[in-house]
């Protein structure tokens, strides 16, 4: 069987493990790796990686050169979360004839804040007969995919709350600052007016789930608020003071007629209880998952760009959703 070729640009924490992990499967070939980061460029990537050797692949920073030479079949994109700022990324690489499944958040949805960038991706997708794939862990799937296969077992839904309890303190460092760890709430309001702190990929699971279900609301909420800390704080990281900020929380509702259709409660700090997820639907059958500890954030996204890649191969041309590929599922798993 002829391996999938496949590309890693963005080379941060989640790119590195995404590299870690096609180089695992049998089934895919690295054939490449970019970074616009100087400090990254030209290194060998098995100098970032931690490891001895790695069959010559250096950090290309040029996109263009980069997938003229290595040709492959897919890109895995793990950039940044503005879809306005990685638009000429993905562009250049659709030109190239090239397959994307990017984690950027607003991909997910991108027609919900950039419509215009949404279409003209979509005509250059099927235009060079690729398909283009925004997802991820959240959103991508715990707050809006996994609602959406679950509601498959209603005859009838009146409502879905979805609420995810995370614990920054054990996560990585950027996800701690991208929370706003350590900042006065004064610092906190300032960002949020600037529109510069809190979760990316919010409204879009909602519009997701909305969508899915083809409800229409009249009323759709947002709000975001600081959690602050009620004790001095340690992470691997940092040290959070007493009456500084530990991280956030941040809901969205969709209602019609006054009744809540759709309720997202996102709830990440550091010092935070437990680590969880929970789903329940109003509905027939009334449906109530709940996990314990969490869906794993930084290694599931990792899945989720991997395990994408051959749903994404077989898929039809153009800009789609996790609503739109095949099931999504593992591959090559150990043991199977």
């Amino acid at each position: 069987m002829e391996k999938i070729k496949v590309a890693q640009f963005g080379l941060g924490p989640i790119g590195l493990e995404c590299v870690r992990w096609i180089l695992k499967k049998p089934t895919l070939e690295l054939v490449g790796a970019i970074d616009i980061d100087p400090e990254k460029a030209g290194k060998p990537l098995s100098t970032l990686l931690g490891i001895k050797k790695l069959s010559g692949i250096s950090v290309s920073p040029d996109l263009g050169k980069a997938l003229k030479k290595s040709k492959p079949d897919v890109v895995l994109h793990t950039t940044q979360s503005s879809l306005e700022k990685v638009f000429p990324q993905i562009e250049a690489i659709v030109k190239a004839g090239i397959n994307v499944i990017s984690s950027t958040e607003e991909l997910l949805i991108p027609e919900l804040q950039h419509p215009l960038l949404a279409r003209k991706i979509d005509q250059l997708a099927k235009k060079y007969n690729v398909t283009v794939l925004g997802t991820g862990v959240n959103p991508g799937f715990v707050m809006d995919t996994l609602p959406l296969c679950l509601s498959s077992m209603c005859l009838e839904i009146e409502s879905i709350k979805v609420r995810r309890d995370l614990d920054a303190g054990k996560r990585r460092l950027p996800l701690q600052m991208k929370v706003g760890s350590c900042l006065t709430t004064e610092e906190f309001l300032n960002l949020k007016k600037e529109k510069k702190i809190g979760h990316v990929g919010l409204m879009e699971s909602l519009d997701m789930i909305l969508k899915g279900l083809g409800w229409v609301p009249d009323i759709i909420e947002e709000t975001l608020d600081p959690v602050v800390a009620d004790r001095n704080l340690e992470t691997e990281y940092l040290k959070i003071m007493k009456g500084q900020v530990c991280g956030i929380k941040h809901c969205a509702r969709a209602l019609r007629n006054g009744k809540e259709l759709v309720s997202l409660d996102l709830r990440m700090y550091v010092g935070a209880p437990e680590s969880f997820d929970l789903i329940e639907i109003e509905g027939v059958p009334p449906i109530k998952a709940r996990f314990m500890g969490g869906i794993q954030g930084d290694r599931a996204t990792v899945a989720a760009l991997i395990n994408s890649i051959p749903r994404v191969l077989c898929a039809d041309p153009g800009l789609l959703t996790m609503r739109e590929i095949r099931l999504p599922m593992a591959f090559e798993t150990l043991g199977v």
